[in-house]
């Protein structure tokens, strides 16, 4: 199969979970023989450039029509079967999808997040849920609040792309299959007016994680890692920790974000069991996971797919988290994990200290940690799945 993928990569200089995906999911299809095509833009282009590069966004974040005809031409000249989109914010836009079929193409979609519905991407503010803009169908909701970057001047071109691709029925009429990488954003999203029946759903993948770490030869370390936001909930995990005092096990954060500083300063107030060792480089940062005996996740607001959750089980760690959004879509409860009360420091306490203080029952957490990436989130069943939708796709396209 002859695939196109669309991407516009974020900033070099952030760190983006969606980046990685996509560079995955291309070597995945390239390794399993499929013909491969790109179209990419960098928002490194307009990054450095002022108010011009600010300027440029904008006006391209809801319609470009110089992406639209690149697309047509590069189809033209290579016919693809299908056109895969994973991110086209700021710089592509989602004109390649009408592009696309006009040229005959399957389309797809990959939301990982939620901008085709939401101004920020991810429906929260103040550092809890908002679903105010999916629920009404509108970003007046947006605008009114300045969700974007809290501005309303930055939030307009990002209500202009949801209100303009929704009136012209780009979501129902242009895109044959999208990809949620749980069913709590399949239903999310349905609810805020994609077609549910287009939604297919596939979580990420791990290719080729180093085995497991024996449990007697790990250290007695838990950890966070993840951007330090308010909507991560670092907060609430530190609050558990000086709650749980000098009894407490060592707890690292790893991770860099505007909260750190704050952070520091809150755990100072404690046992001194937390430490902060700030951004590191992906292959440490895994050690120090495959080294640990719990990874906790203290999310105040929904996520799409923690890709922090399959490297946790791809090494055996268990996964102690939210009961909010995607989460328990991942996390199974007293089985590869625990789940607690967001937002709530002495559930979490009692949750992760039950299972802390009781060695058996959190080392068969592991265990079966291990065994939920073997049965869902390898390479191989990735690429299954994958195929299944492109094949939907198609069968969208030919029926349309």
């Amino acid at each position: 199969m002859k695939i196109l993928l669309v991407h516009n990569f974020y900033g070099s200089s952030a760190p983006s979970g969606e980046n990685t995906v996509y560079l995955a999911e291309r070597d995945l299809l390239v390794s399993r023989g499929e013909e491969v095509l790109e179209f990419n833009r960098h928002s490194d282009e307009i990054r450095g450039q002022g108010a011009v590069g600010v300027l440029k966004g904008a006006l391209a974040t809801p319609w470009n029509p110089f992406s639209a005809r690149a697309i047509r031409e590069l189809i033209a000249r290579e016919r693809p079967e299908v056109v895969h989109v994973h991110n086209s914010f700021p710089l592509i836009s989602p004109s390649v999808f009408s592009a696309a079929r006009s040229m005959g193409c399957a389309t797809v979609l990959t939301l990982h997040n939620y901008r085709t519905v939401c101004a920020a991407g991810i429906p929260e503010r103040g550092g809890v849920p908002c679903t105010l803009c999916l629920e009404k169908r509108s970003s007046l909701p947006a605008l009114a609040r300045g969700c974007y970057r809290d501005s309303r001047v930055a939030t307009v071109p990002m209500a202009a792309n949801i209100e303009l691709h929704r009136a012209l029925g780009t979501w129902r009429k242009q895109v044959d299959a999208f990809i949620a990488l749980t069913s709590f954003q399949r239903d999310m999203l349905s609810v805020a007016g994609l077609p549910k029946e287009k939604i297919h759903v596939k979580p990420h993948f791990y290719d080729n994680p180093p085995d497991p770490l024996p449990w007697s030869g790990r250290e007695a370390r838990v950890v966070f890692i993840g951007r330090l936001g308010q909507y991560k909930g670092v907060h609430v995990l530190i609050e558990a920790w000086n709650r749980w005092g000098a009894e407490a096990p060592r707890l690292e954060i790893i991770g860099e974000g505007p909260e750190r500083k704050r952070l520091e300063e809150f755990a100072a107030w404690g046992a001194g069991k937390v430490t902060f060792s700030g951004h590191l480089p992906f292959e440490e940062a895994q050690k120090r996971l495959a080294s640990s005996r719990l990874l906790v996740l203290p999310s105040l607001c929904f996520e799409g797919f923690p890709m922090v959750i399959r490297e946790a089980f791809a090494l055996g760690v268990p996964v102690a988290g939210s009961n909010l959004g995607s989460i328990p879509c991942i996390v199974e409860d007293e089985t590869n994990g625990v789940l607690f009360t967001p937002g709530d420091p002495d559930d979490l306490l009692a949750k992760v200290r039950t299972a802390w203080e009781e060695p058996l029952l959190l080392e068969g957490f592991a265990r079966r940690a291990r065994r939920s990436f073997e049965e869902h989130y390898t390479a191989d069943s990735n690429y299954r799945a994958l195929q299944e939708i492109y094949r939907k796709a198609l069968q969208q396209r030919r029926s349309s």
